[in-house]
């Protein structure tokens, strides 16, 4: 238990009470840091959602290959799906690819505009045996 300098037991706190320190300064507001930077991190995420929204191309158009047959020394055939709006013709860009990955026939195929979801089956003319065969990009025309 402590005591005071005359061996009284003490019973106030140690440490003090608030009354016992001189009057402190106001504090300014802690929120105002927690906002500017929330701030700073809202801009930053949305530069960077901004960018990677950017950087995905042409989201609206896209291609899935179904098959393709490259056995043929001289050609190749590729069955894909164009997945677009309806309103908009595109062009698409197949591509036929060597061992080493060169290529070795390429062309553009026109997407005709009027329906969402088409098939295709196109065959592509190559200068060497082609391994695989690819749609390389899609854009709305």
């Amino acid at each position: 238990m402590p005591t005071d300098e005359a061996g009284d037991r003490v019973t106030r706190p140690v440490l003090g009470t608030p009354d016992d320190f001189p009057a402190r300064q106001a504090r300014p507001a802690r929120l105002v840091p927690y906002i500017v930077m929330a701030l700073i991190v809202v801009v930053i995420a949305g530069g960077w959602g901004f960018v990677l929204l950017r950087a995905n191309g042409n989201p609206s158009v896209s291609a899935d290959v179904i098959a393709f047959d490259a056995s043929a020394t001289d050609s190749a055939v590729i069955t894909f799906t164009v997945h677009k709006p309806a309103d908009r013709a595109a062009t698409c860009r197949i591509q036929a690819l060597d061992t080493k990955h060169m290529e070795v026939g390429s062309r553009e195929v026109a997407i005709p505009k009027g329906r969402s979801d088409l098939e295709f089956t196109e065959r592509l003319r190559t200068s060497a045996q082609a391994t695989a065969v690819h749609v390389d990009y899609c854009d709305l025309v």
